[in-house]
């Protein structure tokens, strides 16, 4: 399974939001459309960042209830990684647990194209997992 195969299931749609809004904001968007972390796009459509819950605990954690009023540049990560469509499932997996980013925006040939969490990647290998399994039982049966 690649990137693409989540993308298909889920959809491209991605809810961003500007550097320049507030950190109370971000925590809004991200409440209302039930997700863990918001893109960061500049006026131009350019991604500049991914915010997430953790980056929002972190900002708390350090400045108290003024995070809130802080901007989502300020407490954002800057150039976070990226996947792209034909990467596979597993190296994902691997690229997730070593760059410690539970969110990827997948780019193609330089275009944003969507975003990928940790829970989209662990649910298409289990189902792929369950896939296999079940092709290997009816072999299994076959040859019995």
């Amino acid at each position: 399974m690649y990137v693409s195969d989540i993308l298909k299931t889920k959809g491209s749609t991605i809810v961003s939001l500007g550097p320049q809004q507030t950190v109370a904001a971000a925590a809004r968007v991200m409440h209302q459309h039930r997700i863990g972390a918001v893109l960061v796009q500049d006026p131009a459509g350019d991604m500049v960042g991914v915010l997430s819950e953790r980056d929002i605990v972190a900002a708390v954690s350090l400045h108290g209830g003024n995070a809130l009023a802080m901007t989502v540049r300020s407490t954002m990560q800057p150039k976070p990684g990226t996947c792209a469509p034909d990467d596979s499932i597993s190296d994902l997996m691997v690229a997730m647990t070593e760059s410690r980013q539970r969110h990827l925006p997948v780019i193609q040939q330089g275009d944003l194209i969507g975003i990928v969490s940790i829970g989209d990647v662990v649910k298409h290998r289990l189902l792929e997992m369950q896939r296999e399994a079940d092709t290997l039982r009816d072999y299994v049966q076959t040859v019995a």
